[in-house]
């Protein structure tokens, strides 16, 4: 892909890994707990858990919705006036969350707010900035040390949020989560890029043109199925693994300790880290669309084994070591093949768009998880659902094509070889 240089002071990539690796520790580790404080507020409030879901399931969406507009203007104007909006954002959805007393107040802060903070603070723009101020032969790497710097913040968060519930209460530990969430704020100004200009190609491509070049490649489009199952997965687990363990101690009382739960969510984000490390790493040296479609495929395995096998603290343990293991290790990997398909130009809002079909997933996940325990009283059908869709990812990423698209000044697109 031909570039023109950009004028642009390159970062370091120790800085900007450390920067944005404690930003999305922040924004994922928080955002991760969110599935302990189901029972406490639904049970204080008197509300069914369909409305915690909705909450959760708004969240995803508008992340999602909004993720493109704020890589766009990530890419546009640099990605730490969008990180510091978000930081900001995300305070005040904290503590709106800890002051409601109504299910809109809670849905309006929770879904709404913190979507938008989550929109402007995790991987879509950290990484364009990563993109931007790493080795094309390292961006993938970089990936996924930030996500897994992220990882690490969710197995942090998760115990430290269980805390905070049981020695404080809910309001008291949501607004001790918005003053840690404020620490953003002054992270963004390290990841900023000085003499900022956006990237520019050879063909000078336009914002419209992107998109339309990014929908138009099967490619892309089979690389978005997937990462929709890929969200309806893990914000099903984050949010409802916790309940769904207390309602099964009925037949396995000792899956029923609230400290079962922190363990298995805190393992989750554990084994991430390793996940994504490797999934960054191996993803440099080996075709990444077959990568994804072994995590998917081994998701729906692990899935299989542990609603079928015996439930015990060990095999809620067991179960969220190798989901963790496979968690978010998609996600080098989706960024990673739209950097090397359309370049970094537009990585932020190309990322943005794939990451939208995530949290479309994500709010299907979130929600049907709630409405369908609320009709049926079980997750049995949620479960079921998750798998079959882990096996059609699995199948949508294997006949992607790895290949660099090159631009003519005449705005034509040929596909390298």
């Amino acid at each position: 892909m031909t570039t023109t240089t950009s004028k642009t002071t390159a970062l370091s990539l120790t800085r900007v890994l450390l920067a944005g690796g404690m930003i999305v520790t922040l924004a994922m580790g928080i955002r991760h707990g969110f599935g302990l404080f189901n029972l406490p507020v639904t049970q204080a409030n008197g509300w069914g858990r369909e409305t915690f879901a909705l909450a959760i399931a708004l969240q995803n969406l508008v992340w999602g919705m909004t993720q493109p507009i704020f890589g766009g203007l990530a890419d546009r104007f640099g990605g730490y006036k969008v990180i510091f909006l978000g930081g900001v954002l995300y305070t005040l959805g904290l503590i709106g969350s800890g002051l409601s007393t109504t299910s809109v107040g809670f849905v309006m802060t929770t879904g709404v707010v913190l979507g938008l903070a989550l929109a402007c603070t995790t991987y879509s723009v950290v990484y364009g900035v990563i993109g931007r101020n790493c080795p094309p032969e390292k961006r993938v790497w970089a990936m996924g040390i930030a996500a897994a710097m992220g990882s690490f913040g969710q197995f942090l968060m998760i115990p430290v949020e269980q805390e905070l519930l049981t020695n404080f209460g809910i309001q008291n530990a949501l607004l001790i989560l918005a003053i840690m969430t404020s620490f953003m704020i002054p992270f963004s100004f390290i990841l900023r890029e000085k003499n900022y200009q956006s990237a520019q190609t050879g063909s000078d491509q336009t914002i419209t043109q992107a998109i339309k070049e990014a929908f138009g490649q099967r490619s892309f489009q089979l690389l978005i199925i997937g990462y929709f199952v890929c969200g309806f997965q893990v914000v099903f687990i984050g949010a409802h693994l916790a309940p769904y363990l207390k309602d099964m101690s009925a037949s396995y009382p000792d899956v029923g300790r609230p400290e079962v739960a922190t363990i298995a969510l805190a393992l989750v984000g554990l084994f991430n880290i390793f996940g994504t490390y490797y999934a960054g790493k191996l993803g440099q040296k080996l075709p990444k669309h077959l990568l994804l479609a072994f995590i998917y495929g081994s998701r729906s395995l692990v899935m299989v084994a542990f609603i079928l096998l015996p439930l015990s603290p060990m095999t809620a343990y067991l179960f969220a070591a190798f989901m963790g293991f496979l968690w978010l290790s998609t996600v080098p990997l989706t960024n990673g093949i739209v950097a090397h398909i359309f370049g970094v130009k537009y990585l932020s809002m190309l990322s943005g768009f794939a990451f939208f079909s995530h949290q479309i997933g994500g709010f299907m996940g979130a929600y049907l998880g709630g409405y369908l325990f609320d009709i049926t009283g079980s997750y049995n059908i949620v479960w079921i659902i998750a798998i079959s869709l882990s096996v059609v990812a699995a199948l949508v990423n294997l006949p992607i094509k790895e290949k660099e698209l090159v631009r003519t000044p005449q705005g034509s697109v040929t596909t390298a070889s």
